[in-house]
């Protein structure tokens, strides 16, 4: 098998162009990353905490600060803009296009942004957490839209991946801008590091002006002459070519027989195979945030101090390293090992790594029980950030039919959002103490989080399909075929659409088996009339 990722022989022209551009579509992650992860260090800041506080005073330290409630509603806002965000997603993605989508993202991100920099109060502060997590959300649903809808096959896996890494980067970004402007007694402080996010909007927006539509939405959309053009330049091919042809030719013939099933509305993306995959992928991007990363990264520097950690953001600066370093083997597993043995793999390394943060931090309390507290929890980034990190954002982007992808990308990124909300919200209530109300379990918050880990590895057992180095139109026929998940690795793809359109079947009374069956049936006849033995029969005739 060796050990590089390399094209297929049999596969014509060069990916080059489409792997660049889905890498630098994940740039959309930076954005993400970075604006959920300069809040953990504004929360902590200084001068940030003597601004926004109403009267409220931090019980560690004795100095003016936001109150609990305060501070759950700033961190999970951005989450509930983000997941009406996501949910807008699907019709902006269908009517402005995956590209336009994008830049439209960009402008409403921008403007939250904005409203962040002026606030000098939490109402202000607030409503541009909204907008900002508005256009996030947007941006977390249309990006990995655009790269499975780009990327190779056989390296999608990686592109799609790298939006994880983006995200990472981000997150690392804002610890680095939070670890150098903390120490400012002035606006500086907090306003800088929410400024910096114009920069990334810019770049990609500028970006995307001129960058090619996805051939996908253009065939949707009936222009298959701009979606000839739009894969010649991801393909490096002329549009004339024999492979071009013949994949242009399989993406329309895959969207005529989803169509022919019926239409493409919300309730139709909960019905049939196509429910399945809809609660295969909400399922997986609950329980990517069920693992309590974000906790780490949204109350990380917080958390840290509060268990006795005296620099909490080199804490929290390290943990960001450790999330980007270990984000790039994932990206070659997600297609060495596949997408079912890495999850596995990673839920098993949470699991065992959050019950070990969990039994230290709560049996000990000195110096070197910090130190191995920190440990494990980079260990538990690493083995998160290698798998479930990216590989949910792959598997997500690549389950599901053209005529429904952009409603269903839409439920699943908002599944993660709503769950995100959630914690965020919920986070200071189980960790702080404070009276009636507040749960004050401090580090044992991680044995919530192991048990999640460990009902990971039965979700990736029953519910997960194994979709390595198949198309987009593959896995409709994968789906088609095969019932249980763990019996997916097995399955090797035999069908074309292009013969279900010849056909001429009614999708609608035959099951992909039956129609396959037909086909097979066509092509022994075709075969029988072309013989030798036949043609001689007929001349004597």
């Amino acid at each position: 098998m060796g050990v590089r990722l390399k094209k297929p022989a049999d596969v014509a022209g060069s990916a080059a162009p489409a792997i660049f551009i889905g890498i630098f579509v994940a740039f959309g992650g930076v954005l993400y990353g970075y604006d959920t992860g300069t809040i953990g260090g504004i929360l902590a800041m200084k001068y940030w905490r003597e601004t926004f506080s109403t009267g409220g005073i931090n019980e560690t330290d004795g100095q003016p600060d936001v109150t609990g409630e305060q501070s759950a509603l700033i961190v999970s806002i951005l989450s509930a803009g983000t997941f009406f965000g996501a949910l807008t997603a699907s019709p902006v993605g269908d009517m402005l296009g995956r590209r336009w989508g994008l830049i439209a993202s960009c402008v409403v991100f921008t403007f939250g942004v904005i409203l962040q920099t002026i606030a000098t109060a939490i109402p202000l502060f607030v409503a541009g957490r909204f907008f900002a997590g508005f256009g996030v959300g947007l941006i977390s649903a249309l990006v990995p839209l655009y790269q499975s809808e780009t990327a190779p096959k056989w390296i999608r896996g990686t592109v799609v991946g790298c939006y994880q890494l983006a995200i990472t980067i981000g997150l690392l970004l804002a610890s680095i801008v939070n670890n150098s402007t903390e120490g400012r007694n002035d606006t500086g402080s907090y306003r800088i590091p929410i400024a910096v996010q114009f920069a990334w909007a810019l770049i990609l927006a500028g970006g995307m002006l001129i960058l090619p539509e996805t051939p996908r939405y253009l065939i949707k959309m009936g222009k298959p002459e701009r979606a000839a053009r739009s894969l010649s330049k991801l393909r490096r091919l002329d549009v004339t070519h024999p492979a071009l042809i013949e994949e242009l030719a399989e993406v329309t013939a895959n969207h005529e027989y989803e169509m022919s099933l019926g239409k493409a509305s919300y309730i139709d993306c909960c019905r049939g195979t196509l429910g399945k995959r809809l609660a295969t992928g909400c399922g997986l991007q609950a329980l990517q945030q069920l693992t309590g990363v974000n906790f780490i990264f949204y109350y990380g520097t917080q958390f840290f101090k509060n268990v006795g950690i005296e620099d909490a953001f080199l804490a929290s600066l390290i943990t960001n390293i450790v999330n980007v370093v270990s984000t790039f083997p994932g990206l070659y597993m997600v297609e060495k090992w596949g997408r079912r043995p890495l999850l596995m793999f990673g839920a098993v390394g949470m699991f065992v790594s959050q019950f070990i943060v969990a039994i230290v931090g709560e049996t000990t309390d000195s110096v070197t029980a910090n130190k191995v507290l920190i440990a494990f929890v980079c260990i538990y980034i690493f083995f998160f950030a290698c798998s479930w990190g990216p590989v949910a954002w792959v598997v997500t982007g690549e389950l599901f039919p053209l005529k429904v992808r952009a409603k269903s990308l839409s439920m699943t990124t908002a599944t993660n959002w709503l769950f995100n909300w959630a914690l965020a919200y919920a986070t200071p209530y189980l960790v702080q103490g404070g009276g009636p109300g507040y749960a004050n379990l401090g580090t044992k918050v991680f044995f919530v989080w192991g048990s999640f880990c460990f009902l990971c590895t039965l979700f990736v057992y029953f519910a997960i399909y194994e979709t390595k180095g198949l198309s987009l139109e593959q896995v409709d026929e994968l789906y088609g075929k095969v019932s249980l998940a763990w019996k997916s690795k097995a399955f090797r793809p035999t069908l074309s659409f292009q013969e279900v359109r010849d056909l001429g079947a009614d999708a609608r009374q035959q099951s992909l088996a039956d129609i396959e069956s037909a086909a097979g049936r066509r092509k022994s006849s075709a075969v029988a009339t072309d013989s030798p033995t036949t043609l001689l029969h007929n001349e004597k005739q």
